[in-house]
């Protein structure tokens, strides 16, 4: 084998966007920034398609992340499992061929959001059993957003330890698949849930650090982009110009 076939592709950035709701934003609802109306994120998508990027999933995302290869990918990654991802950003996704992750919370499957739906004043239904296993069906990649949704920097050690892990065999026994990533709720976490988290097995763990995530980085505490829908279109376009490989 030549000296250059052995060597990694030279690092890219890999874009990480993070999305909550896709839908209509209801009235008097606090932190209307999680929601993207679906014309809004159509018009994302667009655009990334405009500017070259396939969008992914994580698991997709992963040979690129480890700089085993070199392309124009984003990772399109949803927090919790609300039911309008499936029922509104899933079309769109179709639409233009992407692939999406969706991190859901282990113990509240077909529930609402509990752990901030006071706060927010809306409670947001999130997806069964059985319309996760559509968005499965239909291409698209799930990973854990731990059991509960909690601040797992604020729970004992062995709390945090079961959070992350007892979600991951929880839902590979739902559903019948490895469960490789994980995202930490608030993007809130510290060495212990990074140590937890690959003594889980998982090969990535996002977070809500802004920034562009780069071929070699740490794979336990990942860098993201947040999509606000209060934000005109324009800003997007203009994040994109900026991403480079």
């Amino acid at each position: 084998m030549s000296t250059y076939s052995q060597r990694r592709v030279s690092k890219i950035t890999v874009p990480i966007l993070t999305y909550h709701n896709v839908s209509e934003r209801p009235q008097g609802v606090l932190h209307p920034g999680l929601y993207l109306h679906p014309a809004q994120f159509r018009r994302q998508l667009a655009m990334l398609r405009l500017r070259g990027y396939r969008g992914v999933s994580i698991e997709q995302a992963l040979p690129y992340l480890r700089g085993e290869k070199r392309d124009k990918v984003a990772v399109i990654s949803f927090d919790d499992g609300y039911r309008d991802n499936l029922q509104h950003a899933l079309p769109l996704l179709r639409e233009f061929g992407f692939s999406a992750t969706c991190y859901l919370v282990a113990d509240r499957i077909g529930s609402y959001n509990e752990w901030d739906a006071e706060l927010l004043r809306v409670r947001k239904p999130l997806m069964t059993l059985a319309e996760i296993k559509s968005w499965l069906a239909a291409g698209m990649h799930v990973g854990s957003h731990t059991c509960t949704h909690p601040h797992l920097s604020a729970l004992a050690p062995v709390q945090k330890r079961g959070e992350i892990i007892n979600s991951k065999a929880r839902l590979e026994s739902l559903l019948g698949i490895e469960i490789r990533h994980l995202c930490y709720p608030y993007g809130d976490y510290d060495e212990d849930c990074v140590v937890a988290a690959k003594e889980a097995g998982y090969q990535t763990a996002v977070t809500t650090r802004r920034g562009l995530a780069r071929s070699g980085s740490d794979l336990l505490s990942l860098p993201r982009l947040g999509n606000s829908g209060k934000k005109p279109w324009p800003i997007f376009f203009a994040r994109t110009l900026a991403w480079s490989n």
